[in-house]
């Protein structure tokens, strides 16, 4: 691999970790507004995806020439998918709400083989089974009792039942995200600073939502701006930018297989954190996912870069 390969490479790998961290920061940042969470730390995305392009070297020039089409699709993404994410986090157990959300690299490979159905290629048996694995995994987090209490529950019960609302948030957190990704590739020509444009979008958006909707609430200590911080310096801010550099310059079979590990490290981050008991059927459900996902898109191994 070409040095310059392996640098992006381990962009890529950077960024991975970081999503992996999302929840657990978002639980630390604690009970702020949705909507008024996500206009925080996009805000300071922004600024961080400000200073990537410059010490990068690129011009912030090309926005001219973005399409509207490309600015209302990252707002559908971005803005969608962390408002149902919060909402999700808030109203069901984080570590259940993860591997929900997490589903999204196994809907990605399903949209995109339905899409090359349409174009004449279509699903082959291992995408069915990969989307039977991972939805096997589903079922078992929703029959399951929850890993932790949860705020507005009933105290008894399987997790669909204690959680419903947040359950709903997160599957389409998962949907949003894979949509959007797929649907990127109509703006493939776009330039990677496009990404600051969408992230100030999501920011101005999610503020209006938040004055229209929302009562503010404050981080209640310093750990939680903290928390606050490392969100939009890192899960929502930094991330995006490097796996944007390692989808186009480095190992792209790589990055994709530790996408799909996402939801194992997640998982385990939450539970060494003390939120939530990882039971067993929780690592079954995480190896469900995972596997799934992992088979849904096996085909993609053996072809070159």
């Amino acid at each position: 691999m070409q040095p310059h390969a392996r640098r992006s490479t381990l962009l890529g790998l950077g960024a991975v970790l970081l999503w992996a961290l999302l929840a657990a920061l978002t639980l630390y940042a604690g009970k702020i507004p949705p909507f008024q969470l996500v206009a925080m730390t996009f805000a300071i995305g922004t600024l961080v995806g400000l200073i990537y392009v410059w010490m990068t070297g690129q011009s912030l020039a090309e926005l001219r020439d973005v399409p509207l089409g490309a600015h209302a699709l990252g707002m559908y993404g971005l803005l969608g998918f962390h408002v149902c994410y919060f909402f999700a986090l808030q109203n069901a157990p984080a570590l259940e709400v993860s591997l929900i959300v997490y589903l999204w690299p196994l809907l990605i490979v399903l949209f995109t083989g339905m899409l090359s159905n349409a174009a004449g290629g279509g699903l082959r048996w291992w995408h069915v089974a990969g989307a039977v694995l991972g939805f096997a995994g589903v079922v078992i987090i929703l029959l399951g009792e929850p890993s932790q209490n949860v705020s507005h529950g009933s105290g008894h019960g399987p997790v669909i039942m204690q959680a419903g609302f947040g359950v709903v948030m997160a599957s389409m957190a998962a949907f949003i995200w894979s949509s959007y990704s797929v649907a990127s590739r109509l703006y493939a020509h776009v330039p990677s600073s496009a990404v600051i444009a969408s992230c100030a979008a999501t920011t101005i958006g999610a503020t209006l939502l938040h004055l229209a909707l929302e009562v503010s609430a404050w981080p209640s200590s310093l750990g939680a701006w903290l928390a606050v911080f490392g969100l939009g310096l890192g899960p929502v801010g930094i991330a995006f930018y490097i796996w944007d550099d390692g989808m186009k310059r480095g190992d792209i079979r790589l990055l994709g297989v530790a996408a799909y590990a996402t939801p194992l490290l997640s998982t385990l981050i939450l539970a060494l954190l003390g939120h939530g008991s990882a039971s067993s059927g929780i690592w079954l459900a995480a190896l469900l996912i995972t596997g799934g996902a992992l088979l849904a898109s096996v085909d993609k191994f053996g072809r070159r870069r």
